[in-house]
């Protein structure tokens, strides 16, 4: 039996601990709750009946073997290595974190170091074999297109009124430019290049459609041998936790896909 806990405890951690008491997550048990705001870990580790912690010192007294991150991109550069070397592994969906290279590299070198792993979770994209295996056979390219409507994007420094009947590219630039204007919108574009050519070297455009609901992500790599395009729609955020879900079924399974 494998220990979780859920760090970040707003509607997608929630999604993914109600996984778990529906049955889907066979052989794991769910042992702590954390959030910055200790209000949101008491209330979801009292409907699901384990503890609330306050500090990431009261995560790793619990021994998880794996902590769930489903917070932000600053969350995660807080707590990630510091559970890993404790040998606990994670499960991100701020992969946006992962564009400083200083931190990536601390996190890479900690979790060698203690035999944990950091397991990046899909999110609102796919295709991480695809875009792992062209990128391995050399010369690929890639880019990212993402879709939202301008009400996703009221708070950014690309936000204005006109957006509501204009439609417009508000960014093109790369990856990590990309994480650094919209910190916790274009986590989908660091994961995809993570996977691929990397964040100085990925390619993204963003469309504000007035009226538009949801998001689409569009990622299509390529060499002399390959175009590969994995092109995704989603209405709401949900199926950023049911992607943890699968990381963690497939880290539990005798058969991976």
């Amino acid at each position: 039996m494998k220990k979780f806990a859920i760090a970040g405890c707003g509607r997608l951690g929630r999604i993914v601990v109600q996984a778990w008491k529906n049955g889907l997550l066979p052989g794991y048990e769910l042992c702590g709750t954390y959030s910055r705001t200790f209000g949101h870990a008491e209330s979801l580790a009292s409907d699901f009946g384990c503890r609330p912690c306050r500090t990431i010192d009261d995560i790793i007294a619990l021994a998880p073997d794996i902590v769930v991150e489903t917070a932000s991109p600053a969350a995660m550069k807080e707590i990630a290595v510091e559970l890993l070397s404790h040998g606990i592994s994670i499960v991100t969906l701020s992969v946006g974190a992962l564009a400083d290279e200083a931190f990536y590299a601390m996190v890479a070198r900690t979790a060698s170091d203690s035999g944990a792993k950091v397991y990046i979770a899909s999110g609102a994209t796919g295709g991480f074999d695809v875009l792992q295996t062209v990128a391995l056979m050399g010369d690929a390219d890639a880019h990212f297109f993402n879709e939202k409507g301008p009400d996703a994007l009221k708070g950014t420094p690309v936000y204005d009124d006109s957006l509501q009947s204009e439609k417009r590219e508000v960014f093109h630039g790369t990856a990590r430019e990309a994480i650094g204007l919209f910190p916790t919108k274009v986590n989908v574009t660091v994961a995809a290049s993570r996977a691929s050519v990397g964040p100085e070297k990925m390619d993204v455009s963003m469309v504000s459609t007035p009226g538009f609901t949801g998001d689409t992500q569009r990622v299509e790599i390529r060499n002399r041998h390959v175009r590969a395009v994995v092109d995704v729609y989603s209405a709401t955020s949900e199926i950023a936790a049911w992607s943890v879900v699968r990381v963690l079924r497939n880290i539990s399974s005798p058969i991976v896909f």
